[in-house]
């Protein structure tokens, strides 16, 4: 694809994005994508295809592009690491970045186009917790084979101590908005270290 190219779709990606964050789905058309982004509406449809299409392809590019602001490599971990430590800070930058207006806000519009589009929550499901999962599970096996966490089933130790962390305020946001979800550095850090603690208390550590 040309660099222009690029270009042009980034800038109709974009005003989608704002378009459907302020005024939701329904009410979003190609026409006014095409009228904000000064993109020919032809080439629009070159692009994406449809509307749901085009909102598929911002669901799966922001939340990928949010995903590997997060899950680089795996810390180094050896028999002197303390899991404690190395699954807070895991931890922190991925409640951090799920807690972004733009996350939130495009995960309710995916739940509401759930019975029409249910790809689209596959491809956030896919894209955001699923591969933090993933993270987690790898960092919790490395700690078992070193005989420091008694975790037989990494997946699924990996799958509750998400959501043991992800849950509440996730719920909180959905339900009451972003200004309730709000946190900040001091405040995400205690929510996971109470989290940890009990999740850690769980498995015998």
């Amino acid at each position: 694809m040309r660099p222009s190219s690029r270009q042009k779709r980034e800038a109709a990606l974009r005003a989608a994005e704002r378009q459907f964050l302020a005024t939701g789905y329904e009410s979003v058309t190609m026409d006014s994508i095409a009228a904000e982004s000064e993109v020919a509406k032809q080439t629009l449809y070159s692009y994406f295809g449809s509307k749901r299409e085009l909102f598929l392809d911002l669901v799966s590019a922001r939340t990928m592009a949010a995903t590997a602001s997060v899950l680089v490599d795996a810390p180094r971990i050896d028999s002197d690491s303390d899991p404690r430590t190395v699954l807070h800070d895991v931890l922190c930058a991925q409640l951090k970045t799920v807690l972004s207006p733009t996350l939130l806000g495009l995960r309710r519009l995916v739940i509401g186009e759930v019975p029409r589009s249910p790809e689209l929550a596959a491809a956030l499901y896919e894209h955001g917790p699923t591969k933090a999962i993933a993270k987690l599970a790898v960092i919790l096996r490395t700690f078992a084979e070193l005989g420091v966490l008694p975790v037989t089933d990494a997946e699924r130790a990996a799958t509750q101590l998400n959501w043991l962390v992800m849950g509440e305020p996730i719920n909180r946001a959905m339900h009451l908005g972003d200004e309730a979800a709000r946190m900040g550095d001091e405040e995400i850090s205690e929510h996971v270290w109470v989290a940890l603690s009990t999740f850690l208390d769980g498995v015998g550590k």
